[in-house]
């Protein structure tokens, strides 16, 4: 028996690639969470960027609790089993009237993980509605092989490697609108995208990217992932610890270490890694 999601919502996903919406938190855990999240903004003086807006799971205390939240991983579990890794985190938030939009792409086309099995979970810590620029999917792509992407490197383009499939700008998906605490479930070959936010919040959302532990990566350099339930199957990850300390010198190290080889892996050969080289 499922443990968190229905039977018909997990038929869904392995027919569409997709589910929603699943409510994952509670009102009073998003709100905290979005508040721990703005306290730190306040902080800095801006909005969350790169390099922190990668793997928060391993700096800040609310990104650690939606990574392990119970709801989040029993949805996952009902998708790919009872042994998770976390292998990344990302931000994502548009500013209020910003036209910040993510192209068409495919979330496994530069993770180089073998067998192609990741779901990502979309968890939203503000409404995502359709007027806030919310993820549209193109159902039953998951399905098809991994499609040719180009680097696009626009200033509101919002994926750093500016990845995005070409041909696919007159398609509009179908919408999956999310209230503060639901969250989404795609699968990692799913074509998906967003556009800009027109709706008077930040639209605020967290994508975790959850592998099963038989799940192992290829390229170099050798990646990290974090053991979030079960056990592991293999050593070819680099185990990430959890967060214990949050925002300290400790755990900013382990962010730099775990993000720099995410990095080196996504970036290989695009025109961000050639930009750096340059700079």
């Amino acid at each position: 028996m499922p443990k968190r999601l229905t039977e018909d919502q997990i038929a869904r996903y392995r027919k569409d690639g997709f589910c929603h919406p699943v409510p994952v938190l509670t009102a009073a855990e998003a709100a905290a969470c979005r508040a721990d999240l703005e306290r730190y903004e306040n902080e800095i003086g801006q909005p969350l960027d790169f390099p922190e807006k990668s793997k928060p799971h391993l700096l800040f205390k609310w990104a650690d609790q939606v990574a392990h939240h119970p709801a989040v991983l029993d949805a996952v579990e009902d998708l790919i089993g009872p042994d998770i890794l976390l292998y990344h985190i990302t931000l994502w938030t548009k500013e209020a009237g910003t036209p910040s939009y993510v192209l068409w792409h495919q979330d496994g086309a530069y993770f180089f993980l073998e067998p192609a099995e990741q779901v990502t979970a979309w968890v939203a810590l503000s409404d995502a509605p359709v007027e806030a620029g919310c993820m549209h999917v193109l159902p039953g792509s998951h399905e098809g092989p991994w499609r040719d992407h180009v680097d696009d490197l626009g200033p509101d383009n919002m994926i750093k490697r500016g990845q995005g499939i070409p041909g696919l700008e007159a398609e509009r998906g179908v919408p999956m609108p999310l209230k503060t605490g639901e969250m989404s479930l795609h699968h990692t070959k799913l074509i998906h995208a967003s556009g800009a936010n027109g709706h008077t919040d930040r639209r605020i959302g967290v994508g975790l990217s959850y592998i099963p532990a038989h799940v192992r990566p290829y390229a170099e350099p050798k990646p990290t992932a974090l053991l979030v339930r079960g056990r592991t199957h293999h050593d070819d990850f680099i185990m990430e610890e959890r967060l214990t300390a949050p925002e300290t010198s400790a755990a900013r190290a382990a962010h730099k270490a775990a993000v720099s080889r995410f990095r080196a892996r996504q970036d290989a050969g695009s025109k961000v890694a050639e930009a750096y080289v340059a700079s």
